[in-house]
């Protein structure tokens, strides 16, 4: 594996990474629901909802979007079995890709 800053793909090449970006770094603030080579899952810091995040920073094409919301997808419905919405706005750190799973008519998480 790279240094710090980098993360090893699948292919042995190193990801992009930023060490100045919060999310690249990865610290493990808040409880971690899950995590695999392209991506972990955690709540998010600032609304306690789960939120993935790529390891790669940047952003993915619409193809690997769709199989990484499917991941969340899926640690959603765990946490919320009664419903949740994907919400894919990058509101803090815009140009490194991650999105959250909001409960049914809300915006925190419980």
């Amino acid at each position: 594996m790279g240094s710090e800053s980098e993360t090893a793909s699948t292919s042995g090449l190193p990801l992009a990474s930023d060490p100045d970006c919060l999310l690249c770094t990865a610290e493990r603030i808040t409880p971690w629901h899950y995590e695999d080579e392209q991506v972990w899952v955690a709540d998010c810091m600032v609304c306690s909802t789960p939120m993935i995040v790529w390891r790669t920073h940047g952003l993915p094409d619409a193809e690997l979007e769709k199989d990484l919301l499917g991941v969340l997808e899926r640690i959603a419905s765990e946490r919320y079995p009664e419903g949740f919405w994907i919400d894919p706005i990058r509101r803090r750190i815009p140009d490194h890709w991650h999105a959250h799973a909001r409960p049914e008519g809300g915006f925190f998480g419980t």
